[in-house]
């Protein structure tokens, strides 16, 4: 088995860790089961782009035991946990090629490896398996890192069409990703069906707002050690993933400024009780910044020299573009690593400011990610989705497609279970009145 992480010898660590998740995991744990007898991806090839955590491992551990072939791979540069890798090639003989920490050649290089076990279904979080994918059946060489590049220019067309005709659908965990792919779609150069997980309500709904809520507060206090109570946090976008980070962190008695570009998102913010300024007037006052808006440079150079001394700069958006690092440096006489994940910039204006985990996600770089009774709805909608793409791909179209109503339904259904929550149900009398126009007062 071909693999490539940090350290095998850490797989013991990276086991427990993955039993620790697994306990709060329980409608995974229900299809697991299921899976288990049933085999519904039996057959299939599968390559996964995901953070490579513990709540990722009981995740592709799921789709193993329903029969696919399974490579995993990372979707960003610092969310690998190294025991967790180890564990799951160690443990469950799952090839993996993900490293804390690797560079940008090595990031690309992991994503050809996992496109090089051909895949019949991809998983992807931010869609860089997938476009990379794309790149080269369009033959866009100067859109790929270099290895993957002269990889692809080395098939012959008949083994590129192969390659690409092999798929016969993917699943897309996040927001960032669904854009992307909403925009090949657009363009006509989409070759497969996708399955927006990040769209099912039991996704966005607690995921998003919960679970990137807790994590991102997570990682900033534990990178900086910070009090929040009284201070001024700024975020930049008041998406699901805005939202909840604004309520925690306004739940650890920060005052909270919004910015947003999308006049409906700014004024459900101002409802909820939350100063809504643009950016340019918000850089003076935070103590606090984080951006959540999944665009590029949405704090700019001009925003950072306005920053009081010793403001904190951290991104929970998918990739590390939403900082304009690249002109940070430039007006920076000086940088140091002072803390794990804390970057001090000198600013030429004599003030100092401090980027959190290199501008990529935070929760990641320097916690944990989600809490794994997050995630366990989340990965259920993925591992649904795989079973649904399997059986259902040869009656879809090359589109972007929502997870059906039942899945997200059934998960929600699942989770209540796991919970010892029960609901009522409509009487035959309500149905009839629900569905009738007669029927008034």
């Amino acid at each position: 088995m071909d693999y490539d992480i940090k350290d095998i010898q850490l797989a013991e660590k990276g086991r427990l860790r993955i039993e620790w998740a697994e306990k709060s995991m329980r409608v995974l744990k229900t299809i697991k089961e299921r899976f288990l007898s049933e085999k519904p991806l039996k057959g299939l090839r599968l390559s996964a782009c995901l953070h490579v955590t513990t709540e990722t491992a009981a995740l592709v551990k799921t789709l193993k035991a329903g029969g696919a072939e399974v490579v995993l791979c990372a979707s960003n540069p610092l969310s690998t946990q190294d025991d967790v890798a180890a564990s799951l090639v160690a443990d469950d003989e799952i090839p993996v090629f993900a490293i804390k920490g690797e560079d940008h050649a090595t990031y690309y290089s992991h994503i050809l490896s996992a496109l090089q076990h051909e895949p019949h279904i991809t998983m992807d979080d931010g869609a860089d398996l997938v476009s990379s994918l794309h790149f080269i059946a369009l033959r866009k060489w100067d859109d790929l890192e270099a290895s993957v590049s002269a990889w692809g220019q080395s098939l012959t067309e008949e083994d590129r069409t192969r390659f690409l005709k092999n798929v016969i659908g993917g699943t897309e965990e996040t927001t960032t990703g669904v854009i992307r792919l909403r925009s090949m779609e657009k363009d006509g150069v989409l070759q497969f069906p996708v399955v927006s997980v990040n769209d099912a309500d039991t996704k966005h709904l607690f995921d998003n707002r919960y679970g990137t809520g807790q994590s991102t507060v997570d990682g900033i206090i534990r990178a900086t050690n910070r009090l929040l109570a009284g201070s001024t946090f700024v975020v930049s976008g008041y998406g699901w993933c805005g939202r909840g980070v604004a309520t925690k962190a306004k739940g650890h008695g920060a005052h909270v400024i919004i910015c947003e570009v999308d006049p409906l998102r700014a004024l459900e913010a101002v409802m909820d009780g939350f100063q809504v300024m643009p950016i340019e007037k918000a850089a003076p006052l935070g103590d606090f910044f984080c951006t959540l808006t999944g665009d590029i440079n949405v704090i700019r150079v001009e925003h950072f020299l306005k920053m009081k001394e010793g403001a904190i700069v951290a991104n929970s958006g998918h990739f590390d573009v939403e900082l304009d690092l690249k002109n940070l440096a430039k007006v920076a006489v000086e940088r140091r690593q002072i803390r794990e994940f804390v970057e001090e910039y000198a600013l030429n204006n004599g003030r100092r400011i401090y980027v959190l985990g290199e501008g990529r996600l935070v929760n990641l770089a320097a916690a944990e990610g989600h809490p794994s009774s997050v995630m366990d709805m989340s990965f259920a909608n993925q591992a649904l989705s795989a079973e649904y793409m399997a059986r259902e791909h040869a009656e879809l179209k090359e589109k972007v497609y929502p997870v059906p109503h039942a899945i997200d339904q059934e998960i929600a259904r699942l989770k209540l279970a796991s919970m010892g929550v029960d609901i009522d149900t409509l009487t035959e009398e309500q149905k009839h009145y629900l569905s009738s126009w007669e029927m008034g007062t």
